[in-house]
């Protein structure tokens, strides 16, 4: 399983992104399963209905509700997670859909993510120390 962002998602679709042909590259990476959270999934559907339309948003969820997006729903008790860690990455700043895949990568125990937003995902370390592997970059 590969962790997804929303900006990723967000080239995938829109023509004009500039990150649009290395997401279109990427789209092989899909057998291996593509998987993120539900805060990622607000974020994108907020962009989407934003500068795409609501027919974007509906067919992103359309691909959830088929199982070609995986969610990963977070524990209850890794939830008090977040808040250290949007303390930790103020300076960037850390979003709730930012800290909710650190703890993707735990729960996977690798940090392969599909990114358009490589410094953050450069900076942040999953585990206190690994750094992830942006697939986009």
């Amino acid at each position: 399983m590969i962790a997804v962002d929303t900006g990723f998602l967000f080239a995938l679709v829109d023509r004009r992104d500039r990150w649009h042909a290395r997401a279109l590259a990427q789209q092989p990476t899909a057998a291996e399963g593509w998987v993120t959270t539900w805060p990622v999934l607000t974020e994108a559907c907020h962009l989407f209905q934003r500068h795409l339309g609501s027919e974007y948003a509906a067919a992103l969820m359309e691909d959830v509700a088929d199982g070609g997006l995986r969610v990963w729903a977070l524990p209850l008790e890794r939830q008090a997670a977040i808040p250290g860690l949007m303390r930790q990455y103020a300076a960037l700043p850390m979003d709730l859909a930012d800290a909710s895949l650190v703890l993707l990568a735990e729960h996977l125990g690798h940090g392969r993510i599909l990114s358009t937003d490589c410094r953050d995902f450069g900076a942040y370390r999953w585990k206190q120390r690994e750094p992830f592997h942006n697939l986009l970059s």
